[in-house]
């Protein structure tokens, strides 16, 4: 007995000391809510104001731009324009300079959650400030594409030589919808902490979620039987070209961080962007025969839903469904890769502009100095 009361009296005064820290710490949260609500209205105050000054330098650079293309009618008040010139140069480099910081401290302040996670999760935030945490959850993000897609690799693989039983289609059919649905899920979480997956590549798991919920409930009919070996078919291989994809796109995305050119919260898509041109190019091919199966699938179940004996709605669903994630991934890819291709060319006539405009100048202040001379 005596031991066990000096065993309650050593933990009693432990866990005394341990109240008065706690407190302390407590305390000391209060003090970061309460500073994190201030400062983030203060910073949102200063955002609106940097925007403003970014797009009045951007019209003064325009304007700049304009007056250049007209330099032999302007050389007359060449001091007073060579000094606004310095001042706009010497402010547009210190923007540039702020818009890193103002980038990085965005990342510091809770955002708040689009519509899709106000329904699903509530007012609950899902801001992570601390930046190991947010790389640790874009990591385990990475790890769980990876290993599901390797799941759906394998059980594609398996069911192409098994026999059709729909209980094992609908047990992979439903790991496709739970891995979509999660997806959709953690990439709004993602963006909400910094992530660029916007635009097109968002809604298409979104819309891939649907694709698979109605392959889900589709009856086991004659319909379901036509069109079964083709989709199955058509799962291995994008599941081929995601494993592909992820792979090479990690490599890519690691030396552009290195080199400054991306943020951490990058993620890979299954999709083409325009950093990916730098040594992804040879995916492009296997992304488009991808794009134009799935066109070939919207075309086989228009074929299935012409039939007497089809009476199924999913036939025609899924028909329009195919048909709209065929159109989104290539016209999206197709433009990525036109802008990434037309904007080499205009550097390089903007070079030569560039080139025969300070010639002109030069020309002209030559001629006009000689004027002088004589």
């Amino acid at each position: 007995m005596e031991n066990f009361k000096q065993q309650w009296t050593n933990f009693e005064n432990e866990l005394d000391q341990f109240e008065t820290k706690h407190k302390e710490y407590v305390s000391k949260l209060e003090e970061v809510e309460s500073m994190k609500k201030k400062y983030s209205q203060e910073f949102i105050k200063l955002r609106k104001k940097f925007t403003e000054i970014q797009k009045t330098a951007e019209k003064l650079e325009t304007n700049k731009d304009q007056k250049i293309s007209e330099i032999g009618e302007a050389i007359s008040s060449d001091t007073d324009k060579s000094a606004d010139q310095e001042d706009l140069n010497l402010i547009s480099e210190k923007i540039n300079e702020k818009l890193h910081y103002m980038r990085h401290a965005s990342d510091t302040f809770p955002r708040p959650n689009g519509l899709y996670l106000k329904i699903i999760l509530g007012g609950i935030s899902v801001s992570i400030l601390n930046n190991e945490e947010k790389l640790n959850y874009k990591e385990e993000y990475e790890k769980f594409k990876l290993r599901i897609t390797m799941i759906s690799l394998i059980l594609s693989f398996l069911l192409i030589f098994a026999r059709s039983y729909r209980t094992l289609d609908a047990a992979f059919n439903f790991l496709l919808v739970w891995y979509y649905c999660t997806l959709t899920i953690r990439e709004s979480i993602l963006v909400v902490n910094g992530s660029q997956i916007k635009g097109w590549w968002q809604a298409h798991h979104f819309i891939t979620t649907v694709c698979t919920a109605i392959l889900l409930i589709w009856p086991d009919s004659e319909s379901y039987q036509l069109f079964r070996q083709q989709f199955i078919w058509f799962s291995f291989y994008l599941s081929i070209v995601q494993v592909l994809q992820y792979y090479y796109q990690q490599g890519c995305l690691y030396r552009l961080r290195a080199l400054g050119e991306k943020q951490d919260m990058d993620t890979t898509i299954e999709g083409f962007q325009s950093w990916m041109t730098k040594g992804l190019s040879f995916l492009l091919p296997f992304l488009f025969f991808g794009y134009f199966w799935e066109l070939y699938n919207s075309y086989a179940l228009f074929k299935i839903a012409q039939m007497e004996n089809c009476h199924e709605w999913q036939v025609m669903a899924l028909c329009i469904i195919f048909l709209i994630l065929f159109l989104g991934n290539f016209s999206t890819t197709f433009m990525v890769v036109r802008r990434k291709y037309s904007n080499r060319i205009s550097d390089k006539i903007k070079r030569i502009k560039s080139t025969y405009i300070a010639l002109k100048y030069l020309r002209s202040f030559s001629e006009k100095a000689k004027e002088k001379n004589l």
